[in-house]
């Protein structure tokens, strides 16, 4: 198992960065990297929520399906997809700062590999996947506080 944690401080209210980052919708607005998101439930946000998230990595599409398996309204969500042999397991957690309405938030991923390829590989790209979620988290930032 791999783990990559990244946080950074967004200078909005709790509120604006979980509705941010538990509606796929609101998340492809802010990341440009994710260029469509088709739901593969009726339901469109909570628990149990299903979608397919389609992103240019490289000079390439990758698409993958995600399910949120937990909800918590403005404490923390988490998504889990399988794909490539491996669980990825992304859990997002918004907290308020205390200074005039900044929150931080968090995001902490498992890789859990279960296939041998997996095994090999996923180590080998942990820098990759930081780096990518590292840019999501940046592109969430940027979104939110020029909103203001």
């Amino acid at each position: 198992m791999t783990r990559t944690t990244v946080s950074t401080t967004i200078l909005a209210p709790v509120d604006a960065v979980f509705d941010l980052i538990a509606d796929p919708v609101n998340y492809t607005r802010a990341v440009p990297q994710i260029t469509k998101v088709e739901f593969l439930t009726e339901q469109r946000s909570g628990v149990g929520t299903r979608f397919r998230e389609t992103r240019e990595m490289g000079s390439r599409e990758a698409a993958t399906e995600l399910e949120v398996t937990e909800y918590v309204k403005n404490e923390r969500v988490r998504m889990v997809s399988d794909a490539g042999g491996t669980i990825w397991d992304s859990v997002f957690t918004v907290t308020p700062t205390g200074d005039g309405g900044a929150t931080e938030l968090q995001l902490v991923m498992e890789a859990r590999p279960y296939r041998l390829l997996a095994r090999v590989v996923v180590p080998l790209t942990k820098r990759i996947v930081a780096k990518a979620v590292t840019g999501d988290m940046e592109a969430v930032k940027a979104y939110l506080e020029n909103a203001r």
